[in-house]
C-alpha cells in the first residue's frame, strides 16, 4: 500500500491507495474496504475531492488498457485508468484528438468523467462529458452497471461530474474529434487590461475552436487585468506526429514557496514584456499549447511544503466583467497574486453531468501558496463577489468551500446524494454537504 495526496497537498491528509490491476478485482476489495472509502486515479484534483473520509482510496491507475477502437468513426472505449496522454499517443497519429481536454493531460478518463474536466474550447464543444458515450459503473450495492443517456440514464447523469461518488467507473467509452494535423495555427494576442479582454473575446471567439487568455493578476489601475490572450485552431496542413518535447522536473521539496510578492511581480513583467508585438501568429505543436505546464513534473513542489490551493470561479455573462474586476482588484490589494492566472469565456452549452461547473460566462483560475489565515481572508472576500455575481466554484479544485456556497450554487446537489453509493465518501462532500 502506498500513501498519496492530492495535488495540491492540502488539506494535509495522506490517503492509503489499494491498488486494481483489473476490473474483476474491485468487487472483492471493495468489500474488504471500511466505509467512506473513495476511488482515486491519478491524483490530479487539487483540493479535497480526491481524499477519502476514511482515508483510504481504491486507485484504479493500473487498470489502463484499451479495449477498442474504430480509427474509421472515432469511438474508443478504454479502462478507467488510461491517462489521458496515452489516449493521444494511440489516437493522434491515426488523424483524431480529443473532443474536449483540460490543461493537462495526466489525468485518467475516469477523473475526466468524475470531474465533468472543460478546456480551450468550451464555447464550442462543452465539456468532456459531452463526448462521453457510455461508461462501465460498479456499486456495492447492485454490482456492475452500463450507463448513457439511454441506460441507466439517471446514473450516468449523475457520475458525469459526480466526483466519484456515484460507484467505481471501470471503462469509459468516448467520441474522439477527427484532425488533419498535430499542430495548432495558433495566435498570441497583447491586450491592456480587463476591459479589453471582453471586447476581444467578443470579437474573435467564432473564428478560433481554442481561446484562454493569460492575467496578469499583479498589475493595477489602468493595466489591471492585462494579458495575453492565446487562440488557435486544428491546423489543416501538417504532419500527424507526436512531439517529442523535453520535460524538466522539480526533484524535491522545497523548504518554503517558491510563488511570493517579489517572484510574481518579476514574472509577470517579464512574461507579458517578452511579446513585443501586439500579435504573434505561428504554427505550433499541441503539447505546448493545450499543455505547457505538464512539461515540468512535479511543478506542485515549487509551492513548498505547505502545499497551494487553486480558486477558480465562473461568474454568469451579465456580471462577469464587473465582478472578474472586483476579485482582481482585491487579489491585488492584499498584495497576492498568482502565476498562473487563466481567463476564458464559457458558453450556453449545456453539460451533461448533475454537478457540472460550467455556465455561460466567464471562468477565472489562480493558484495561491497555502499560508493560514492570510489566504482564509482572501477567500472570504472572493466567495461574497462571487456569490453575489450568481457564480460558483470549480468542486474538483475546492478545498474551502462552504457548505452554504456549495448549496447554493449547486441546488442539485441533493439528487446526486441519493444516487451516491453507500460505501463510497470523500471529505469535500463530508465538509459541503454535512
Amino acid at each position: 500500500m502506498t500513501k498519496i495526496s492530492s495535488w495540491g497537498r492540502y488539506p494535509k491528509h495522506l490517503q492509503t491507495a489499494h491498488f486494481v490491476n483489473w476490473p474483476e478485482q474491485v468487487a472483492p476489495l471493495t468489500t474488504k474496504l471500511p466505509n467512506g472509502f473513495l476511488p482515486f486515479g491519478n491524483g490530479r484534483s487539487y483540493g479535497d475531492s480526491c481524499l477519502a473520509s476514511n482515508d483510504h482510496v481504491l486507485s484504479t491507475r493500473l487498470m489502463n488498457r484499451f479495449i477498442s477502437a474504430d480509427w474509421q468513426t472515432g469511438v474508443l472505449r478504454a479502462e478507467a485508468g488510461v491517462l489521458l496522454s496515452e489516449v493521444l499517443e494511440q489516437s493522434v497519429n491515426r488523424g483524431w484528438f480529443l473532443a474536449s481536454t483540460p490543461g493537462t493531460k495526466l489525468i485518467t478518463l475516469g477523473g475526466a468523467v468524475a470531474n465533468d474536466v472543460h478546456g480551450k474550447n468550451h464555447h464550442v464543444a462543452g465539456t468532456f462529458g459531452r463526448h462521453v458515450r457510455k461508461f462501465s459503473l460498479y456499486r456495492s450495492d447492485v454490482g456492475i452497471v452500463e450507463c448513457s443517456k439511454d441506460e441507466n440514464s439517471e446514473l450516468f447523469h449523475a457520475t458525469i461530474a459526480g466526483l466519484g461518488l456515484t460507484g467505481i467507473i471501470l471503462w469509459v467509452e468516448l467520441q474522439l474529434k477527427p484532425i488533419q494535423s498535430s499542430l495548432i495555427d495558433s495566435q498570441n494576442i497583447k491586450f491592456a487590461n480587463l476591459d479589453e479582454f471582453f471586447t476581444l473575446s467578443r470579437e474573435i471567439d467564432k473564428d478560433f475552436d481554442y481561446t484562454v487568455a493569460w492575467i496578469d493578476c499583479v498589475s493595477t489601475g489602468k493595466n489591471l487585468g492585462r494579458g495575453i490572450y492565446m487562440v488557435g485552431n486544428h491546423a489543416t496542413v501538417g504532419s500527424l506526429e507526436l512531439p517529442k518535447s523535453p520535460k524538466l522536473i522539480i526533484p524535491v521539496d522545497v523548504p518554503f514557496s517558491m510563488v511570493n510578492r517579489l517572484t510574481l511581480k518579476a514574472f509577470n513583467t517579464l512574461y507579458y514584456n517578452k511579446q513585443l508585438s501586439r500579435k504573434v501568429e505561428k504554427k505550433v505543436s499541441y503539447e505546448p499549447f493545450f499543455y505547457p505546464l505538464d512539461a515540468i513534473l512535479e511543478w506542485n513542489r515549487i509551492y513548498g511544503r505547505s502545499g497551494f490551493q487553486q480558486y477558480q470561479c465562473v461568474i454568469p455573462e451579465d456580471n462577469a466583467q464587473f465582478a472578474m474586476k472586483e476579485i482582481l482588484t482585491s487579489i491585488s490589494n492584499r498584495r497576492m497574486g498568482s502565476f498562473l492566472a487563466v481567463l476564458k469565456r464559457c458558453s450556453d452549452i449545456t453539460s451533461p453531468g448533475l454537478l457540472s461547473f460550467p455556465m455561460q460566462g466567464a471562468t477565472l483560475a489562480l493558484d495561491f501558496p497555502q499560508v493560514d489565515g492570510t489566504i482564509n481572508g482572501l477567500f472570504d472576500e472572493l466567495d461574497k463577489i462571487v456569490m453575489q455575481a450568481g457564480g460558483r466554484l470549480y468542486p474538483a479544485k475546492d478545498a474551502h468551500m462552504s457548505s452554504h456556497f456549495f448549496q447554493q450554487a449547486y441546488p442539485q446537489w441533493e439528487e446526486l446524494e441519493k444516487l451516491r453509493d453507500p460505501q463510497i465518501m470523500s471529505r469535500f462532500w463530508q465538509r459541503v454537504t454535512r
